[in-house]
């Protein structure tokens, strides 16, 4: 996402009385390949579940829309459900799915 952009999106936000919370992303193994770095810091809505992350990154970032549906996640390295409500000043971890055997 462009400066402008971010800056436009986080300016209608705060126009509409959205309180927001500042989060940063790390990605893992093939999913750091497809987003293009290691990590990211954006400003989201305060109540965003890691449901609404997902959508979110998918619709920003097309490379990684194909990732969320299996991607495990984690805020403040503790596993968390797509129903969770993100924190604020979160670090939240995106890691494809481990296989064993």
């Amino acid at each position: 996402m462009s400066f402008d952009l971010y800056n436009t999106a986080l300016g209608i936000a705060l126009d509409k009385g959205i309180l927001m919370n500042h989060i940063k992303l790390l990605f893992f193994a093939t999913i750091r390949d497809r987003a293009g770095t290691k990590s990211l810091e954006l400003d989201v809505p305060q109540d965003l579940t890691v449901q609404g992350l997902k959508d979110k990154l998918s619709t920003d970032f097309p490379n990684l829309k194909e990732s969320m549906s299996s991607v495990l996640i984690t805020i403040n390295r503790e596993y968390a459900f797509d129903d969770a409500i993100i924190s604020q000043n979160a670090e939240i971890g995106m890691f494809p799915p481990v296989s064993g055997g």
